[in-house]
């Protein structure tokens, strides 16, 4: 072997490296900690208006209510569930699967289709990252290279304040998202009721509060990008997801390439060099820390900050933007348009079966869930009149903010409900129980066990049919 084909090897190698491992993580398995530079530019000013609205959003999200119920509410200790106004009950878990099958395969056909912009235009941890954490160190330490050299310095007064002031912001802002983040689990009101009680009389609630907020204040002043490239599933997946016509944030290496540093006046195409100077712009603004010329890896997150840094360098040296883009690498490498494929189309169909379903199941959901039960371990009883009766429990469940006074009535056979004790009125969002006779003649009877429908009433309208078993003599 000439020397000249190994020295072709160890730079093929060299090249490929960056499949080995992540490039947070050094060759000794230490954390490579990421310094960005702060993106300007079209796509970052878009991203910019994007989390903005998203964050007033996410904030303002517990005070707006629909009908007298917050817009969206995750109550796990009380089992209740409110999306949009509507309030979801554990009887309600089969919609839950449906829906949660349903967000599965839109997440599968989004990545599919649109690689993992989701995480960086949407997603809460990039949001909070760069337009709230990352905003306050580039305005409290600067710019990365100012951030670099404070790191370095030994700890004097800059250094103690310049940390401090930052770390204090931090965990102030990790104070509003833990309370946010409350406020959509147990309520508003319940939120505040907890922050006025004190330690002292909710011990519990403060520990699990200060907990939460440190759990914040780590994944955003320690994690980072950790989250992206580590922890978060998601990113995993992509791996599996993505194909060659899934479109990411991508490199032109047809055009890029062969890559040469810039000299004013020079002829590149002549020196059979491509558009890339070699700047490495787009590595500093990378906020995990790749290099998005090796092409599509699994800490790309599609933030487009390679992209408006690219852009810049490309309006300086007057070439054509968007070396680096939105693109699919079949259309870099093959120049062919985007076709939506067989496995885009068999997604979309399952896709569009669920919303269907789902949709449906809501349509037909009804207000309220009542459930009927013989009594167990006792038989029919005879009445004086001849009659045969049977004890039922009666359980009802009111998922609306409605009230609503009950009447019970034997719909099919003929024959009478006699209530224990007083009627049922539902209060909203309410649950009662109570118990009642079925009262039918022998004559209305089909044998041992006949087959009954009882119409629950709320001022002479029917709001619902259950069907239950009489039993009679044989």
């Amino acid at each position: 072997m000439t020397p000249d084909i190994t020295d072709l090897y160890k730079e093929q190698e060299e090249e490929a490296s960056y499949r080995d491992h992540i490039s947070t993580v050094d060759e000794a398995g230490k954390r490579v900690w990421v310094y960005p530079k702060k993106p300007k530019g079209k796509f970052t000013n878009y991203r910019m208006l994007v989390s903005i609205l998203l964050l007033v959003f996410l904030l303002a999200g517990p005070f707006i209510s629909i009908d007298g119920e917050p817009l969206l509410l995750m109550n796990i200790l009380e089992r209740k569930f409110v999306i949009f106004g509507q309030v979801f009950w554990p009887q309600d878990f089969h919609l839950a699967v449906i829906g949660m099958i349903t967000t599965v395969v839109f997440i599968i056909l989004f990545t599919i289709v649109f690689g993992r912009i989701f995480c960086g235009w949407l997603c809460p941890q990039t949001i909070f990252m760069e337009w709230a954490f990352r905003r306050v160190e580039y305005w409290i330490e600067g710019d990365y290279m100012k951030q670099k050299k404070l790191d370095r310095q030994a700890w004097d007064a800059e250094k103690i304040w310049k940390k401090g002031s930052k770390h204090f912001v931090f965990l102030a802002i990790s104070t509003v998202i833990m309370h946010t983040f409350m406020a959509y689990i147990i309520g508003v009101d319940q939120t505040w009721q907890l922050i006025q009680s004190g330690p002292a009389e909710e011990p519990v609630a403060f520990v699990v509060m200060v907990a939460l907020t440190g759990m914040f204040y780590g994944v955003f002043s320690r994690l980072r990008e950790q989250v992206c490239t580590t922890i978060c599933p998601y990113g995993r997946l992509q791996g599996v997801l993505l194909d060659r016509k899934s479109i990411v944030v991508a490199y032109d290496y047809q055009r890029g390439e062969t890559r040469g540093k810039y000299r004013k006046g020079e002829d590149r195409e002549a020196l059979d060099k491509g558009d890339c100077i070699d700047c490495k712009q787009c590595v500093y603004v990378c906020p995990t820390g790749i290099d998005i010329r090796n092409g599509t890896q699994l800490e790309c997150v599609n933030c487009t900050a390679c992209m408006d840094a690219c852009d810049s360098i490309m309006d300086a040296i007057g070439k054509p933007k968007g070396l680096v883009r939105y693109d699919s690498e079949d259309h870099i490498e093959t120049k062919t348009p985007f076709v939506f494929t067989g496995r885009m189309r068999a997604y979309s169909l399952v896709l569009l079966a669920l919303m269907g379903v789902l949709v449906t199941l809501l349509m037909i959901r009804s207000d309220l869930e009542t459930t009927i039960l013989r009594t167990p371990g006792m038989m029919y009883q005879e009445r004086p009149d001849g009659a045969i009766s049977n004890l039922y429990q009666l359980k009802m469940l009111n998922k609306s903010n409605n009230i609503y006074p009950v009447k019970l009535e034997l719909m099919e056979p003929a024959g009478s409900i006699e209530m224990v004790g007083e009627d049922i009125v539902l209060r909203k969002q309410g649950m009662e129980a109570g118990a009642f006779f079925i009262i039918i003649n022998p004559e209305e009877l089909d044998g041992l066990s006949t087959s009954v429908e009882v119409g629950v009433f709320s001022d002479g309208k029917l709001l619902e049919t259950v069907t239950t078993r009489f039993l009679g003599p044989s």
